[in-house]
C-alpha cells in the first residue's frame, strides 16, 4: 500500500476548539463551492474566505476563520476534490 502526502495547512481549534481544519492546497482548484455552501457565510458572516495560499491551478485556496467556524463539515462534504478535511477532537 502506498501513501501520498499533500501540501497544505492546518488551522487548529476551529469550532470552539472542537476540531482542526485541514486544507490540501495540492488538491484545491479554487472553485469556491465551499464558500458558497458554508452555513455561516450564508448568514452574512465571512467564515470561509480566500487565503494567500494558492491551489493546484495557482488560484487562491480557502481559509477558515477559527472564531466563526462551527466545524459542521459542510465545506468538506461539498468539496469536489476532497481538499478540505475537518478532524474532530
Amino acid at each position: 500500500m502506498t501513501t501520498c502526502e499533500y501540501r497544505g495547512y492546518v488551522i487548529e481549534g476551529v469550532g470552539k476548539g472542537r476540531a482542526d481544519y485541514y486544507v490540501y492546497t495540492d488538491l484545491c482548484k479554487g472553485c469556491g463551492l465551499c464558500i458558497e455552501k458554508c452555513p455561516i457565510n450564508l448568514k452574512g458572516e465571512n467564515c470561509l474566505h480566500w487565503s494567500k495560499e494558492v491551489g493546484v491551478y495557482q488560484t487562491p485556496a480557502v481559509q477558515s476563520d477559527p472564531s466563526l467556524c462551527i466545524a459542521c463539515g459542510t465545506c468538506a462534504l461539498v468539496c469536489p476534490d476532497s481538499a478540505i478535511r475537518i478532524e474532530k477532537k
